[in-house]
């Protein structure tokens, strides 16, 4: 399934009017679902629906799991699957069932909220304060980085933004170790998708927890984000823009260095400045 989609666009400037080509990033629903239970009592639940862009579905179904606390690592996956029984042709991609061993041990009161994630916010549809809240332990490691890599890493993050380049509406989220090398990126319509995209694909590695890299995002640092990475055990999170209050104080609550407005050779530590050199 592709990322973009070719239409007609009528551009207005002020040397004249133009009928041309564009490209858009597309936006389309996911439901994820889980199997699990017993050999012989199998039970299927949807847990959630997310408007994201395709393309890694499997990293974003598990990541997305992972994150909101409903597995705990990758050795609880049997199998991942688009859902043939989904009904009409085209919404089969739309539907991702992941399968969990039978000893797989589930919080049915977290499997009861459901919730609607939008690509914009993750955490606004659900049910209610205490539903946006995930257990995270404090991080843990030495992770040290200069200022002069940190000062590499938006430059790097854009260049490698392929759908972005094409559109202008996506954003992304990519690891780099500590000498500013990328290790992997993902782009999405939501941030929280992007993110969970990185995140399920190292645990698809078995690479977890992430302590040992560096998180960029291209947009504002929300509760959301510092907390996925917090689940992920990431250390510093850096962020192209903002963060909001509570993203500072989650970031101080569980020990990640939290940067804002990295770029244009700047930054701003808003906490755990022992880590950067």
């Amino acid at each position: 399934m592709s990322s973009v989609k070719n239409i007609q666009i009528t551009s207005v400037r002020e040397s004249g009017v133009e009928v041309k080509p564009d490209l858009l990033a597309i936006e389309e629903p996911l439901e994820i679902r889980i199997g699990f239970g017993l050999a012989n009592d199998r039970q299927q639940k949807s847990i959630s629906v997310t408007m994201r862009t395709p393309g890694h579905d499997f990293e974003l179904a598990v990541g997305f799991l992972f994150t909101e606390g409903i597995i705990h690592s990758f050795d609880q996956i049997e199998s991942i699957k688009y859902c043939e029984d989904a009904g009409k042709q085209d919404e089969k991609e739309n539907v991702v069932r992941v399968e969990l061993k039978p000893d797989v041990q589930l919080d049915f009161e977290k499997l009861q909220r459901h919730f609607y994630t939008s690509s914009s916010c993750g955490v606004c549809g659900k049910t209610s304060i205490d539903s946006v809240k995930v257990n995270c332990t404090s991080i843990q490691g030495d992770l040290k980085v200069s200022p002069e890599i940190i000062h590499t890493l938006p430059d790097a993050l854009r260049k490698a933004q392929a759908v972005f380049e094409y559109t202008g509406g996506l954003h992304a989220s990519a690891l780099f170790d500590t000498k500013g090398n990328l290790i992997i990126l993902r782009e999405d319509v939501g941030r929280h998708n992007a993110l969970d995209k990185v995140i399920g694909a190292m645990l698809f590695k078995k690479e977890t927890p992430l302590s040992d890299y560096i998180l960029l995002v291209s947009g504002r640092a929300s509760f959301e984000l510092v907390q996925k990475a917090a689940v992920a055990g990431i250390s510093v999170l850096a962020a192209v823009g903002a963060p909001s209050s509570l993203a500072v104080q989650l970031a101080r609550e569980t020990g990640i260095t939290l940067l804002g407005f990295v770029r244009d050779k700047r930054f701003n530590i808003y906490c755990g400045d022992h880590r950067i050199q």
